[in-house]
C-alpha cells in the first residue's frame, strides 16, 4: 500500500511490514495499551527505541522516572510538534487521567525533565491536581516513533501533519503507543481512546467526534482505562446499542466483563482469545502467534449490584 510521506511524496509500504500483515486478519478492539493516566514530555529529538531506556534522559533519571510512572499507574511518553524540531527554553508537559466521569488534562511548562520526579506521583486517581492549566479540548497524540518501528513513522507522520493543519496545537507526534502493527496509531486525551489504521480524513472525524463529546467507532482499539477484555466489551456494547457519548459507560474488568450504562442498564460480555497465525509484532521482529480477544456474546442483565 502507499501512503504520503511527511514531504508529500508517495511512499510504498511493502506487504511484509508488520502493519500490512496485521491488517489482513487481526481485529483492533482490545489492543490499546492499558493506562489510567499519562505523562507526556515535550522532547523534540534524540528519542531512543524506548523513551526511558536512557538514550534521551540518561540512565539514572530514566530509571527513576520509569519506577515512579509504574508506581503511579501512568504511561510516560515523549511528544513533539509535527514536522519540525522546536528548541525552546521550557518544555511542555501534558498530564491526563482517563476514568469515565473523572477525566482531566493539564498542561504545564518545565525547564528540566528532572522536575517530573515530583510531578509523576501526583497523576493519580482523583481530581485534577492543579499543577498546570486545564485543557478543555481533546489532545491528539499520533505515533511517529521511527526508531521503534518504521510503520509508525511512515504512516503516522502524514496523519499528524494533516491533523495539525486543522486542529493546530492540539496535535502532537508521540512516542510508542503500544502496537506498531496497528499503525497509524492515535490516542486522544484525556479519555485514552486509542485508534488504529485510520487515514487522515478518518482521524479528523475521530477528533471532531471527541470534541463534540462523542466516540468515533471506526478504527477504535479501546479506552486505555480498561484491560483488553474490558476494551472489547465496551466496544461491543457501543456497537450493539449505537451509543456514542464519551462517558456513558464504565466497565467491570474480569474474565467476563460487565459494561454499565449511567442509566442503570448493564450487559455481560462473553469474550475469548483467538489464535491467529504468527506475524511480527514489529517490523524485523521474529514472527509470533497473536491472541486477539473477541466478544462472543453480549447479554443484557439489567441493573447489577456492583458492591
Amino acid at each position: 500500500m502507499s501512503e504520503p510521506s511527511g514531504d508529500n511524496e508517495p511512499v510504498t509500504i511493502a506487504a511484509t511490514t508488520c502493519s500490512a500483515l496485521s491488517a489482513l486478519d487481526e481485529p483492533l478492539p482490545g489492543t490499546a495499551a492499558t493506562a489510567l493516566g499519562y505523562v507526556c514530555l515535550e522532547f523534540p529529538s534524540g528519542w531512543g527505541r524506548d523513551v526511558l531506556d536512557g538514550t534521551a534522559l540518561g540512565a539514572g533519571l530514566a530509571a527513576e522516572l520509569s519506577a515512579r510512572a509504574d508506581a503511579a499507574g501512568v504511561r510516560f511518553m515523549f511528544i513533539r510538534r509535527p514536522g519540525r524540531d522546536v528548541v525552546r527554553t521550557t518544555r511542555t508537559v501534558l498530564l491526563a487521567r482517563t476514568e469515565p466521569g473523572a477525566t482531566w488534562c493539564e498542561r504545564l511548562e518545565i525547564t528540566h525533565p528532572a522536575e517530573l520526579l515530583d510531578i509523576v506521583p501526583q497523576v493519580v486517581a482523583g481530581p485534577s491536581p492543579g499543577l498546570g492549566t486545564p485543557v478543555g479540548e481533546p489532545v491528539v497524540l499520533v505515533c511517529a516513533h521511527g526508531k521503534r518501528d518504521q510503520c509508525c513513522a511512515v504512516l503516522g507522520r502524514p496523519v499528524a501533519a494533516a491533523l495539525a493543519a486543522e486542529f493546530g496545537d492540539a496535535v502532537w507526534e508521540c512516542s510508542h503507543t503500544g502496537g506498531h502493527r496497528f499503525a497509524p496509531s492515535m490516542i486522544l486525551l484525556p479519555t485514552g481512546y486509542t485508534y488504529g489504521r485510520l487515514d487522515a480524513a478518518q482521524s479528523a472525524d475521530a477528533v471532531r467526534a471527541a470534541t463534540a463529546g462523542r466516540v468515533y467507532l471506526p478504527g477504535l482499539r479501546g479506552r486505555s482505562t480498561w484491560d483488553a477484555p474490558g476494551q472489547v466489551a465496551e466496544i461491543a456494547v457501543r456497537t450493539l446499542t449505537g451509543t456514542d457519548h464519551l462517558d456513558e459507560f464504565t466497565v467491570d474488568d474480569g474474565t467476563v466483563p460487565v459494561v454499565h450504562h449511567g442509566d442503570g442498564r448493564a450487559w455481560r460480555v462473553d469474550v475469548e482469545k483467538r489464535d491467529l497465525p504468527p506475524r511480527p509484532a514489529s517490523c524485523g521482529a521474529a514472527p509470533k502467534p497473536v491472541y486477539p480477544v473477541v466478544a462472543t456474546r453480549v447479554t443484557p442483565v439489567g441493573a447489577l449490584d456492583r458492591g
